[in-house]
C-alpha cells in the first residue's frame, strides 16, 4: 500500500512561501534612489541572503523530517526564479548586469517551468544536481553584485570575481536546460501514463 503524501500545510513549505513573499523587498530595495545608496544596497543584499539561507533550510528540512511535497517539488524551484528573477532584472535596471545575460537566464528559466508544466502529467521533474549547482552561482553572482562594490577595497578584484562566477552561471544555466529538454522528452515516453498510452493504442482502444 502505498505511503501517503504528506500534508503540504508544513515548516519547509511554508519557508518557501516566505521566499516568494521576500521577493518584492528585495526588488524594493535595490531600486531605492536608483541603486546609489551603499546602505540600501547592504539591506537589500541581507534580504537576498535570508532567502538564500530559506531555501537551503527548507530543502534540507523536508528530506530530514519526510515532508517532501508534490507542491514543494515544484513551488521551491518556481520560488528559485522568482528571486534569481528579481535579482537580475533589478541589476539590469540599475546598469550592474547587461540586459542580454538577463535575458538569456530568465528564458531558461521560464522554459523549463513550462517544461515542467508539459510534463507533470508524466511526472514531476525534481531539481537535478547541476540545476541546484546552477541555482548556487546564480546565487552567488546576483549576491556579489547587489553589494555596493565600489564601496569595497580592492574594488576591481571584487568585481572581476562576481563576472567571473556570473559567466560559469551562465554557462551552467545553458548546459542545464538542454539536460532537462531531454529528461522531459524521457519522460513523457517511458512514464507510466504514457506506457499506459501505448497500451490502448496497440489493442486498438479497448
Amino acid at each position: 500500500m502505498p505511503i501517503p503524501e504528506p500534508s503540504p500545510w508544513n515548516l519547509p513549505n511554508a519557508l518557501t512561501v516566505l521566499r516568494i513573499l521576500l521577493v518584492p523587498v528585495f526588488v524594493w530595495l535595490v531600486l531605492r534612489d536608483g541603486g546609489e545608496d551603499p546602505a540600501t544596497r547592504w539591506w537589500a543584499w541581507g534580504v537576498f541572503a535570508v532567502a538564500i539561507i530559506t531555501d537551503r533550510i527548507d530543502g534540507d528540512l523536508a528530506r530530514a523530517k519526510g515532508l517532501v511535497t508534490t507542491f514543494g517539488k515544484v513551488a521551491d524551484p518556481i520560488a528559485d526564479k522568482a528571486l534569481t528573477g528579481a535579482g537580475l532584472i533589478t541589476l539590469s535596471m540599475i546598469g550592474e548586469i547587461p540586459w542580454w545575460i538577463t535575458v538569456v537566464i530568465i528564458a531558461r528559466e521560464l522554459g523549463i517551468t513550462l517544461l515542467r508544466f508539459w510534463v507533470i502529467r508524466h511526472g514531476v521533474m525534481p531539481a537535478s544536481r547541476g540545476g541546484k549547482v546552477k541555482t548556487f552561482l546564480q546565487a552567488l553572482a546576483i549576491g556579489l553584485f547587489v553589494i555596493p562594490l565600489s564601496s569595497l577595497p580592492v574594488e576591481w578584484l571584487w568585481r572581476g570575481i562576481a563576472w567571473l562566477i556570473l559567466v560559469a552561471a551562465l554557462v551552467v544555466t545553458i548546459a542545464t536546460a538542454i539536460d532537462y529538454v531531454m529528461k522531459a522528452l524521457t519522460l513523457r515516453t517511458t512514464s507510466d501514463r504514457a506506457r499506459m498510452k501505448r497500451a490502448r493504442r496497440a489493442s486498438g482502444g479497448r
